[in-house]
């Protein structure tokens, strides 16, 4: 579904990205992983052997997407390694949970900075070169930022916003062949679920009808949807991931 094309995805090592660089390496598309952390370098080298030994090409790029400069050179590190760039995905992201009156600015405006303004700097710097090849972007939201949560005021107010720039921008590009789309999961099962007690996790089980947690691999599915020509008629859409939570 993806072959001869070339996929950037931020935060692609671990839990939501990591399941999404492999299955975008097994639709036969060329892969860029971005982490942000030396303590990810493992991971990352790991991953990039991993996606090769799918038979395409990998590579591992450290960056802060929530710098200008440093995303810059996530995109064109890319395009130098291979050509161009038709799939950017919006995955990196970090939460710093706080009570409203407990939260320090710092919280709110690191938060920020990498869930939002990480999504921008990456998007602008990417069109620039996808208005010649046209592309696909897809930006991770979350069901937080359409229902809010306690304790996640800074986390809500970065996922909603995610959605009014993705309706945006997809507007802006929709006559140059560039679609722009959201995803936003609801409690998906990764290694910060996991973290969770047995209470909380039964607590979160009773408003999700489905009545389990998601998988990563079926939120990757989606992003593949998106990242391919079976939705070539969908931009600004944003699609929910979350067992029927947020219905």
């Amino acid at each position: 579904m993806l072959k001869g094309k070339v996929a950037l995805i931020t935060g692609g090592v671990r839990g939501i990205g990591k399941a999404i660089s492999l299955c975008f390496a097994k639709a036969g598309a060329d892969i860029v992983i971005n982490y942000n952390s030396e303590k990810s370098l493992e991971h990352a080298n790991q991953l990039v052997e991993e996606i090769q030994g799918l038979g395409v090409k990998a590579l591992a790029v450290k960056a802060d997407v929530s710098q200008l400069e440093e995303a810059k050179n996530l995109v064109d590190t890319t395009i130098n390694t291979f050509g161009k760039i038709d799939i950017l995905v919006n995955n990196a992201g970090i939460t710093k949970d706080m009570l409203l009156l407990r939260m320090t600015e710092e919280e709110f405006d690191q938060v920020l900075a990498v869930n939002l303004k990480g999504i921008f700097n990456c998007s602008k710097i990417a069109t620039k070169a996808m208005l010649k090849t046209g592309g696909s972007i897809i930006n991770m939201s979350s069901v937080v930022g359409l229902s809010g949560n306690v304790g996640q005021s800074n986390y809500a107010a970065s996922k909603a916003g995610i959605i009014g720039f993705t309706k945006s921008v997809a507007k802006e590009f929709a006559s140059r062949k560039i679609r722009v789309n959201a995803i936003a999961p609801g409690f998906i099962q990764t290694d910060m679920t996991d973290a969770l007690s047995e209470q909380v996790k039964e607590a979160t089980l009773k408003n999700i009808p489905m009545k389990r947690l998601g998988q990563v691999n079926e939120v990757a599915q989606v992003a593949l949807f998106l990242a391919s020509d079976l939705s070539s008629y969908v931009t600004g859409e944003v699609v929910r991931v979350d067992g029927g939570m947020a219905m």
